[in-house]
């Protein structure tokens, strides 16, 4: 959607998957603390989120909100429409400083996310 501030959806929310019978995990990361915000401006203010399919381990759907985020939807696209594994979107590492750096972001905490639950188990 082009609105202000933009908004990038991709694929299916944390509630249609959900609704669709999916076991998923939801990660949020702030887009603001992704070091290619500053390249925007200081206070760049965003939000990131993907949605995992937990039993194949792909992403069924990625939002993100914010200023030029519509710049991130050609990659977003491909990773959900491909169902490219989480494992294989780690080794493409993103340009730095750029927005595309979220990308990183998310995939560690979704990574720090799984050894937590495991620590806890």
């Amino acid at each position: 959607m082009f609105t202000e501030p933009e908004v990038v959806s991709v694929g299916l929310t944390a509630a249609a998957a959900t609704a669709h019978g999916l076991h998923i995990r939801v990660v949020d990361h702030d887009l603001g603390a992704v070091a290619g915000s500053v390249l925007h401006t200081e206070d760049y203010r965003g939000q990131a989120r993907m949605v995992v399919d937990e039993d194949r381990h792909v992403l069924v759907g990625v939002t993100f909100v914010g200023p030029d985020v519509a710049e991130l939807v050609h990659a977003t696209t491909i990773a959900v429409a491909a169902e490219v594994p989480i494992e294989r979107l780690r080794h493409a590492v993103p340009a730095f400083p750029t927005m595309s750096e979220v990308w990183l972001r998310l995939l560690e905490t979704y990574e720090a996310t799984a050894t937590t639950e495991q620590a806890a188990a």
